[in-house]
């Protein structure tokens, strides 16, 4: 690890590690609004010579270039295979530097065409023991017209030109019916599709009731085939929960190749409390099994890679997919990788473990590539292969 790095990790450690190390404490929510409100500052200003100069010095702390680790996937050129993941900066108020971080791509929001507050707080809560989250935000974002003026301010290269992939991640408006739901997405898809590399269609979010029934076969056709006949539509995903069960994982899988689909992305919270019903929740006096919410982090981990496997059983190795949920180490990371991911995505161990988990990653990555004597990480992709020390 780079001596930058080891210094942006110590003062991660020493001044958020203490915040994050109970479930007391600072907010969760509010600990994030202030991290994205100083981002998107320094988002608007990277021209400004001291942010473009503080910006610089941590790109030089925290990006790991390496030509093994580019790939073209669904016309995108991406630099590393490692993302943020949707959810943490949901208005996209941070879309100029997410590459700062040494992230191969950012993915925006989740925005809906509608404004909308989410639901009642407190709705975002650590369990830090576990290295994990349970959110109940219900898509709060500004709406889709308001993400659109916000990229425009940011002044942007167009896609294809950016030093990281920016893909919009989209959701159904909770006032709209699931029979209107086609005409909601492809609202906020006409209007920012050309601000997006790709686009993500989320069903999968437990926080909007209803949404998750538009993982059935028939409804996510529907869908899909409404967005496709937008002109100039990006290459569209759709994300899916760990919580389906096999027959409707595989169902996803053939309507993703049958209709063209650029990808899959598993996978998104869970229902699942996974032995841990009895959890505590310290804000609210409840318990997992009582509290409404997803759940992320470390406990998640098992599932999302069977998810995985299963996706890549059924898919075959030609639909590109991206592994998310409980990635918190570069063994986590890579064990994504050979089962069958392109990419990999994190959020919650990235705020635990802070920035610099992704050079943590990507040194990782070129380390296994030498170890199994690989010329490209896509000849990891689906391999199996082990992780070597």
């Amino acid at each position: 690890m780079a001596n930058g790095a080891r210094s942006t990790g110590m003062l991660y450690e020493r001044f958020v590690g203490p915040l994050l190390a109970s479930d007391g404490g600072a907010d969760a929510e509010q600990l994030s609004q202030l991290t994205l409100t100083a981002l998107g500052q320094a988002s608007l200003r990277r021209s400004w010579p001291l942010v473009s100069g503080s910006l610089a010095g941590l790109a030089a702390e925290l990006q790991r270039p390496d030509p093994r680790l580019e790939q073209t996937l669904f016309g995108c050129r991406f630099s590393n295979p490692v993302g943020l993941a949707a959810g943490f900066d949901k208005n996209a108020v941070a879309a100029g530097i997410w590459h700062c971080f040494g992230f191969g791509f950012a993915e925006l929001g989740t925005v809906t065409w509608h404004a909308q507050a989410g639901n009642p707080k407190p709705r975002l809560f650590r369990l830090a023991a576990e290295r994990a989250a349970l959110n109940r935000m219900g898509f709060n974002n500004t709406g889709a017209q308001a993400v659109k003026r916000t990229l425009e301010r940011q002044h942007l290269a167009p896609p294809g030109q950016r030093p990281a992939v920016l893909g919009i991640n989209l959701g159904k408006s909770k006032i709209t019916s699931l029979d209107l739901a086609p005409d909601d997405y492809a609202s906020s898809l006409e209007l920012l599709a050309p601000l997006a590399d790709y686009a993500v269609i989320n069903v999968s979010s437990p926080n909007t009731p209803g949404l998750r029934d538009l993982q059935e076969e028939v409804l996510l056709r529907r869908l899909v085939e409404r967005l496709r006949r937008l002109t100039a539509c990006p290459p569209l995903l759709v994300k899916i929960a760990p919580d389906l069960e096999d027959d409707a994982i595989d169902a996803i899988a053939r309507m993703a190749y049958e209709e063209g689909l650029a990808g899959v992305i598993a996978v998104n919270t869970s229902i699942n409390r996974f032995g841990l019903e009895n959890r505590p929740i310290v804000q609210t006096g409840g318990t997992l099994a009582t509290e409404a919410g997803g759940l992320s982090g470390a406990p998640l981990r098992g599932r999302a890679l069977e998810v995985l496997r299963r996706l890549r059983a059924t898919a075959g190795p030609a639909l590109p997919l991206i592994g998310v949920g409980g990635i918190d180490s570069p063994q986590s990371a890579w064990e994504r990788i050979t089962a069958g991911a392109s990419l990999v995505q994190l959020y919650t161990g990235w705020i635990y473990q802070g920035p610099v988990l992704v050079p943590q990653i990507l040194e990782a990555f070129s380390r296994q590539l030498d170890r199994h004597g690989l010329a490209h990480i896509g000849e990891a992709v689906g391999s199996g292969l082990p992780w070597r020390d």
